[in-house]
């Protein structure tokens, strides 16, 4: 059997200098107008340009997997670049996306297999940044599994909580492909229960009739401690690694409405992503403010080695995730080039290693000159 294989790269950043173009997006009043390039009191934020507009909505799910946001929020990034942010934790893809084309969002952290399945519909939203490469997988009561990691097998004649269009459900279907396992009630077979959310889906582990449920960060070391077993990391399965989960969402007409305000965002983003690679405990501690857990737990999702947080836009990673949900039916094939906006990242970087250019920056652009 043909194994589906989702090969992501962690990528980064090529640059453009000096007074360089910006896109991005904004919902609606924008300040007065000011000249190409802007140095001086005249100019807010780190850049070349004045954000169109400063006061921005960002939504987010309840996941570590965010943390760029909370970091930049936390770290005063966001000031920095003279963006006045204001975070509001949502349940679902569907209410993210409806807040982004409502005007009620400016930004957003969605899952990458929604975005490209509400893009291929026809949604006006556009992926301009990265969050988060890998963090998921599956859980299972402890009655049906003596260790951790012991594969899909396991699954066989169980009952599996998972949602509908979402990261996880897409990899838990390749891997039952691969292993030649079908989707049913049979004994040999894994019957998927769907729910709408992921929050959803782990509660139903409460439920006798549910045996196993999918994860993302933090679900599977919160399970793990109430002594559930882990069925699989997304990260350790050969044909999942790398895998882009989470995306930087904006409205397309947005984006290009507002491109100063948007590299404004990733800005502040990328410089989360390097306060987060030489400040291991502050991290934690930002990120606790807003997922509220054990820090130990916010410590092993973020830096176990199950994920990685990252801004890079991972393009061609997308794009090999969207042939294969295409593969699964998931959605028809569509122009992703009309849904990725990777100027934004590469401006924003450019940005600041004109400003910086340390090892953690540079290995940002030497990613993203490779693999954009």
């Amino acid at each position: 059997m043909k194994n589906l294989k989702l090969i992501s790269i962690l990528a980064a950043a090529s640059l453009l200098t000096g007074c360089g173009a910006l896109n991005n997006n904004s919902s609606s009043s924008k300040t007065s107008e000011v000249p190409d390039c802007c140095s001086g009191d005249g100019c807010e934020g780190s850049g070349s340009k004045k954000p169109e507009k400063s006061k921005i909505n960002i939504g987010y799910l309840n996941s570590t997997a965010h943390l760029l946001a909370f970091v930049a929020e936390e770290e005063g990034f966001f000031e920095e670049e003279g963006l006045d942010v204001e975070l509001t934790q949502f349940s679902s893809a569907s209410e993210l996306v409806n807040g982004l084309e409502s005007d009620k969002l400016d930004a957003a952290f969605i899952g990458s297999v929604p975005t490209l399945t509400f893009a291929s519909q026809g949604h006006d939203i556009t992926v301009f940044g990265g969050a988060m490469t890998n963090g998921h997988g599956y859980v299972i009561k402890e009655e049906y599994a003596d260790k951790d990691e012991l594969g899909v097998e396991i699954l066989k004649g169980r009952n599996v909580a998972s949602v509908k269009n979402s990261v996880q459900d897409a990899e838990l279907q390749i891997l039952l492909k691969n292993a030649g396992i079908k989707i049913g009630d049979g004994d040999d077979e894994v019957n998927i229960v769907y729910f709408d959310s992921q929050k959803d889906a782990y509660a139903a582990l409460l439920n006798k009739s549910i045996d196993a449920a999918s994860v993302y960060s933090p679900y599977a070391s919160l399970a793990k401690s109430q002594g559930h077993k882990v069925v699989y990391y997304c990260a350790h399965e050969k044909a999942l690694e790398n895998q882009p989960c989470c995306r930087q969402v904006a409205k397309t007409s947005a984006l290009s409405a507002n491109p100063n305000t948007y590299t404004a965002i990733e800005r502040a983003f990328i410089k989360a992503y390097h306060f987060t690679q030489t400040d291991h405990e502050k991290t934690v501690k930002d990120v606790k403010k807003y997922i509220d857990i054990e820090t130990d737990f916010i410590d092993t999702e973020v830096y176990g080695g199950y994920s990685i947080s990252s801004p890079d836009p991972d393009k061609k990673g997308t794009a090999t995730l969207k042939d294969t949900i295409v593969e699964l039916g998931y959605t028809e094939d569509f122009d992703l080039e009309a849904h990725y906006n990777t100027e934004i990242y590469k401006n924003a970087l450019d940005d600041i290693l004109s400003e910086n250019s340390d090892d953690i920056y540079k290995s940002l652009k030497e990613h993203f000159d490779d693999y954009e």
